[in-house]
């Protein structure tokens, strides 16, 4: 179906006799033209919400009506037009989405009367799904995890423990979410989808940036940690390499669709720059043996799962012996160990040699 239907044309109508231009404006943006929601729409309600006059829950009730709607194009627009709303428009416009119990009830939406409509039906459910839990997040931390501040003084890297515990499982909750979207590049068909997938996209990227950052933070803090909050850190971390290898594979389908390469970050670059300099380069080892040795073995790990995903891990720093820490070649000093008194060479700096450490043998 190409242009306006009937029926937008007459619900405009009805919305300009009724002097309702941000409902006026809704309903252009989310027509039944099979086409992403026209930019002028869309900037005219960003514009909305940054306006003190605007009743920001009349905007959101306007768009959830849409959602009501039979056919999957106005749906799917509807989505795409509240997408674009939290990422541009005024902090307001989330914080009431957030402040809802419900948004979307599109759980059981299917559109079995239009062309493309069962297929698309998959991914409104999905894509609704993620919008809720992009709400959801925003109520449990009070923060936009896309638009935190990044660097070495930004939130995640300078975030407590407790905290860090905390915040880690609701961006990996967020991200699950964005990656179950799962569109491969031949179901991209229309340019409906292919907005929607765009944005999610650019989420992906920012809210992978928050999460990298997250758990360097955490790598940085494991050796201050208690024995229970090492073994919460290590399942973080290990949840962390799984959707790693997913939001690769979730990355090669945007390289495909023809995405600007530019755009598209080096996973395994991105993470090796925080965790093999905080990490390896770390000049005591923990106190607690055991949560270090159980640590030493996750990072191997992600030597074998980033492999399977295209990448490397950053944990590339000097061969790892399978039994630890212990360290056959490279750099470091000797020092007795702590279990069988035998001498043995660590991988360690040599002017800061552990005096109270298991070799590999004894860690087992």
């Amino acid at each position: 179906m190409s242009g306006q239907s009937i029926t937008d044309r007459i619900a405009a109508a009805q919305h300009s006799m009724t002097g309702s231009a941000i409902s006026k404006a809704v309903c252009k943006a989310t027509t039944h033209e099979v086409s992403a929601p026209k930019k002028k729409h869309l900037d005219y309600l960003m514009h909305c919400t940054n306006e003190l006059n605007v009743n920001i829950p009349h905007l959101a009730d306007t768009l959830f009506e849409r959602t009501a709607n039979q056919s999957w194009v106005v749906v799917f627009k509807a989505l795409i037009t509240t997408h674009h709303l939290m990422m541009y428009g005024n902090e307001r416009f989330i914080q009431y989405l957030a402040s809802r119990s419900t948004l979307f009830n599109l759980n059981n939406f299917i559109d079995k009367g239009a062309l493309q409509g069962y297929d698309m039906s998959i991914y409104i459910r999905r894509y609704s799904r993620y919008l809720t839990e992009r709400a959801l997040s925003y109520r449990l931390v009070a923060a936009d995890f896309t638009k935190m501040k990044r660097g070495t003084d930004g939130v995640m890297r300078t975030m407590s423990i407790e905290k860090l515990m905390k915040t880690l499982p609701i961006i990996q909750n967020q991200l699950d979410a964005l990656l179950d979207f799962e569109a491969n590049s031949n179901e991209l068909t229309n340019g409906v989808i292919n907005c929607a997938f765009t944005l999610l996209f650019k989420d992906s990227i920012r809210i992978f940036a928050a999460y990298n950052e997250g758990v360097i933070n955490l790598l940085e803090k494991y050796f201050n940690m208690k024995k229970n909050q090492c073994k919460e850190a290590l399942e973080i971390y290990k949840r962390f390499l799984i959707r790693m290898t997913k939001l690769s594979e979730f990355l090669k389908v945007a390289e495909q669709v023809g995405i600007d390469q530019v755009d598209i970050p080096d996973l395994s670059q991105t993470f090796r720059i925080g965790a093999s300099r905080n990490l390896l380069h770390t000049r005591a080892l923990p106190r607690n043996q055991m949560c270090c040795f159980a640590f030493s073995v996750v990072a191997r790990g992600s030597q074998q799962s980033l492999r399977s995903s295209g990448t490397t891990s950053g944990f590339s720093g000097g061969q790892e012996n399978k039994r630890g820490l212990y360290c056959q070649q490279g750099g470091g000093g000797t020092t007795a160990c702590k279990g069988c008194s035998a001498q043995r060479h660590w991988h360690a700096d040599p002017n800061n040699i552990p005096q109270r450490a298991f070799c590999g043998q004894c860690q087992q």
